[in-house]
């Protein structure tokens, strides 16, 4: 799940098929009993008919966790006190190195070039609800000035901020498809 309106939905699809949810995050369920083998394929069909899927390994689990974290940052009013590196280090409890091979390996990209898309992405949203400056949006994503925000948004998207927001054509990319 990448928002909180996909965990409301998916609530209410596994409490229509007398699912107990206990607890449901981003990226996170929990169900109030365990589940026989028949219970977990037909919970398995539900989530997966509403275009979700169960992650069981630790690895995937870490990369989704490290997803999660990123959006939840890109997302956030707070700017990030220090360095990515040091944020997923403490909140996974993992070397980054480590985390860095992992999400590399099972992403195809790195940490670094999947947290500028998601800021570019939000950057678009912001763009297009045109409630913001283009320096008030980059200084929302924690960019050091216009330029450099102007000049990575340029890079991803083809268009200069000033002229995406000229056309406000929906050219955002659904989180998951990054």
């Amino acid at each position: 799940m990448v928002c909180s309106h996909c965990a409301e939905v998916l609530k209410q699809k596994l409490e229509d098929n007398d699912f107990r949810v206990q607890n449901i995050d981003l990226g996170e369920l929990e169900l109030a009993e365990d589940l026989s083998p028949k219970d977990y394929q037909r919970l398995l069909s539900v989530v997966r008919n509403n275009g979700f899927d169960i992650i069981n390994d630790e690895g995937s689990k870490t990369v989704e966790r490290i997803k999660h974290l990123i959006i939840k940052l890109v997302r956030s009013e707070q700017p990030l006190e220090g360095n990515l590196s040091d944020y997923l280090s403490d909140n996974i409890h993992k070397d980054y190195q480590q985390l860095s091979r992992l999400f590399s390996g099972v992403e195809g990209k790195s940490i670094e070039r999947y947290f500028i898309l998601q800021k570019i992405e939000r950057a678009k949203e912001l763009i297009v609800y045109g409630e913001q400056t283009l320096s008030e949006i980059a200084y929302a994503l924690d960019y050091s000035s216009q330029q450099h925000f102007s000049r990575q948004f340029k890079k991803e998207t083809g268009l200069a901020p000033s002229h995406f927001k000229e056309i406000k054509e929906n050219r955002r990319t659904a989180i998951d498809q990054l």
